[in-house]
């Protein structure tokens, strides 16, 4: 079942990934750039759960927090860059049900919400999103496993990211810096330049005993998945 979700950030690069990520679950997402405007969004649209900046013009996230939680049981959870146990205790203190610091994994805070949406109801116990497949390939973010003809690879954590952005949508051309976002967000340890080198590790990885390359070089751009990947392609009798 879809969520409501209502994103108060006023970076609009970061409300941006997190709506991005949010909608890839299947999730309803109303972004807003300011505490005042979340309040009144809150108050007429009734949202399963809000996202909430701490640091926001207007109305501070922490009183929003307050006078949130005052009018209803929303699931809140809270984004700052202030990250002792004060903070994280006045926070909760307000009422947030979560609280996250800056710079923060897109998945960890995903992973963050679906828990809170299972708590409070919105989702069942057991939803999970459907696995990934294009041709003889199936990736399953739930269970952080990739699959070819049956057989299980072993990726990284960076590895699986990239693959996830370019099976999502086989065929497609993605630049390095529209993987980055996509599949790391915030994680300023992640280059252009590195994408290459995660890119070639992902291509000896499923390509074992293939003819055609899975991931093609789209000259000028970056990357995108072959949506016939393993389609009417037998392996070689090497593999």
């Amino acid at each position: 079942m879809a969520a409501r979700i209502l994103v108060a950030e006023d970076d609009p690069k970061q409300a941006h990934v997190i709506r991005m990520y949010l909608e890839h679950e299947g999730h309803s997402v109303l972004s807003v750039g300011d505490g005042r405007a979340a309040l009144d969004q809150c108050r007429a649209r009734k949202p399963d759960l809000v996202v909430l900046d701490v640091m926001m013009p207007l109305v501070d996230g922490l009183d929003v927090c307050h006078i949130l939680r005052a009018e209803s049981d929303v699931p809140i959870i809270l984004l700052t860059a202030r990250s002792t146990e004060n903070d994280i205790l006045l926070g909760l203190d307000l009422g947030a049900d979560d609280y996250i610091t800056k710079p923060y994994s897109p998945r960890q805070l995903v992973a963050r919400i679906r828990a809170l949406l299972r708590r409070s109801g919105v989702l069942a116990a057991g939803a999970a999103r459907e696995p990934l497949v294009v041709g003889d390939l199936v990736v399953d973010a739930d269970r952080f496993e990739v699959r070819v003809d049956g057989r299980v690879i072993a990726l990284t954590a960076k590895e699986f990211g990239i693959l996830e952005v370019l099976a999502a949508e086989p065929g497609r051309a993605f630049t390095r810096a529209q993987i980055i976002d996509r599949a790391f967000g915030f994680d300023q340890d992640v280059l252009e330049r590195t994408v290459d080198v995660h890119v070639g590790r992902l291509r000896r990885a499923l390509n074992r005993g293939r003819v055609s390359d899975p991931i093609r070089t789209v000259r000028g751009t970056g990357y995108s998945f072959d949506e016939r990947f393993g389609k009417d392609e037998p392996l070689s009798k090497s593999a």
